[in-house]
C-alpha cells in the first residue's frame, strides 16, 4: 500500500503542471469562438498557448521549421501516468473507504453525469 501510494504521489506531482496547462488550455479552446488554422495565425500569447496544446508547437516568428517529437512523447508519458495515477487513485479510494458502494456510486456518476449533459446539450 507504502508503494502504490508513493507511486501516485510522485506521477502526480511531476506531472501536475504538464496536466495543469493541458487543462487550462483546454478549457480557453472550450470557450473561444475563434480558432487559428495555421501557426502563423498564433498572434497572442493565448493562441501560442493553443498551439502547444494542438500542435505541439510554440509558434515564434524565429523559427522556420517545428519538430514537436520531443514534446509529443512527453505529452504520451503524461498520459500513460495519469492513466496509472487514476488507475492508483481509484484503487487506493476502494482500499481506504468501508463503504465500497459510495465509490461505485462515485465512478458511476462520474461516468453518467458527462454522458447525460452531452445528451441534455443535443436539439431535437
Amino acid at each position: 500500500m507504502k508503494l502504490i501510494r508513493r507511486i501516485h504521489l510522485f506521477l502526480g506531482c511531476f506531472f501536475a503542471p504538464l496536466l495543469l496547462f493541458y487543462v487550462c488550455t483546454g478549457w480557453y479552446q472550450s470557450v473561444t469562438l475563434r480558432r487559428n488554422k495555421g501557426v502563423g495565425e498564433a498572434d497572442d500569447l493565448p493562441s501560442r498557448l493553443r498551439s502547444v496544446h494542438v500542435d505541439q508547437i510554440y509558434p515564434t516568428e524565429s523559427a522556420n521549421a517545428y519538430s514537436p517529437w520531443l514534446f509529443r512523447a512527453l505529452v504520451v508519458m503524461m498520459a500513460v501516468a495519469l492513466i496509472a495515477t487514476i488507475v492508483l487513485g481509484v484503487i487506493l479510494a476502494f482500499r481506504s473507504i468501508r463503504q465500497r458502494w459510495l465509490v461505485w456510486l462515485s465512478l458511476g456518476l462520474g461516468f453518467l453525469v458527462p454522458v447525460l449533459f452531452l445528451w441534455l446539450g443535443q436539439r431535437r
